[in-house]
C-alpha cells in the first residue's frame, strides 16, 4: 500500500502515530520506535503493510520503504512542501472512505515539484480541489458585505471574492482573478498575486 504521511505525533517512548493519505482513504497507524526510522516523516511518500490490531489498539506499520524525489534535499522547496501537506490532516480529519482525488491531487503535485515553482502549483492544486469538492463559486459580490464587487477584490479562504476593506487584505486585479477561477492556471499571474493567493491557501483547505 502507498500512502503519503500527513502528520505525526509522538507517543510512548519514541513510538509514533501517522496519519496516512492512501488512495481511498485516511487512516491512524502505530509505529513501534517510529521516532528512530528516517523514511517515517512528514510527507513522504511510503510503501507499507499494515498489521491489523486485536480490537483494542489501532493497525500497525510495518515493512515502510520510502518513494524519493529529488526536490527533498533543498531546504526551502521541502518547507513549502511541508505547508502544502500539513494543510490536509484537518481537511480531511474524521474522514476515512475517499476517492483516488486527493492522493492524486499530491502526487501529481509531488512530481512538478521539482521543475516548477511550488507555490503555483499549492495555488492550482487549491483551485481543483475546491472544484472538485463543488467549493468554487465565482461570484459579483462581496462575500462580507454582499455589495457588487469593484475593480480588485481579496480573497478569503475558498476563494471567496470580497472588497478589500471588508476583510482588511491586500487587493488584486478582478479580471485576472476572474480569468483564474475560469483557467485554473496560474501562467499569466505575476508572482506577487500567486504570493497572495498561496497565503489564502495557507490559512486553511
Amino acid at each position: 500500500m502507498k500512502g503519503f504521511v500527513l502528520a505525526l505525533t509522538r507517543a510512548k517512548n519514541e513510538d509514533m502515530i501517522a496519519t496516512v493519505l492512501s488512495e481511498h482513504r485516511v487512516e491512524r497507524y502505530y509505529r513501534f520506535y517510529g521516532a528512530r526510522h528516517s523514511i517515517l516523516q512528514l510527507g513522504h511518500l511510503i510503501d507499507f503493510e499494515i498489521e491489523e490490531g486485536d480490537g483494542r489498539f489501532m493497525p500497525r506499520l510495518r515493512s515502510l520503504r520510502h518513494h524519493g524525489f529529488p526536490w527533498l534535499y533543498d531546504r526551502n522547496r521541502l518547507m513549502l512542501w511541508h505547508d502544502f501537506v500539513k494543510l490536509f490532516e484537518p481537511h480531511l480529519r474524521d474522514t476515512e472512505e475517499l476517492d483516488r482525488f486527493y492522493f492524486n491531487q499530491l502526487l501529481t503535485a509531488a512530481r512538478r515539484w521539482e521543475r516548477q515553482n511550488p507555490k503555483r502549483i499549492v495555488v492550482e492544486s487549491y483551485h481543483a480541489l475546491l472544484t472538485h469538492e463543488g467549493r468554487l463559486h465565482p461570484s459579483d459580490r462581496c462575500y462580507i458585505c454582499e455589495q457588487p464587487l469593484r475593480d480588485t477584490v481579496s480573497l478569503m479562504t475558498a476563494f471567496h471574492p470580497a472588497h478589500p476593506e471588508c476583510i482588511y487584505a491586500p487587493s488584486l486585479p478582478r479580471p485576472l482573478i476572474e480569468d483564474f477561477f475560469v483557467s485554473g492556471k496560474t501562467l499569466y499571474l505575476d508572482d506577487a498575486t500567486v504570493d497572495q493567493l498561496f497565503s489564502t491557501v495557507k490559512k486553511g483547505l
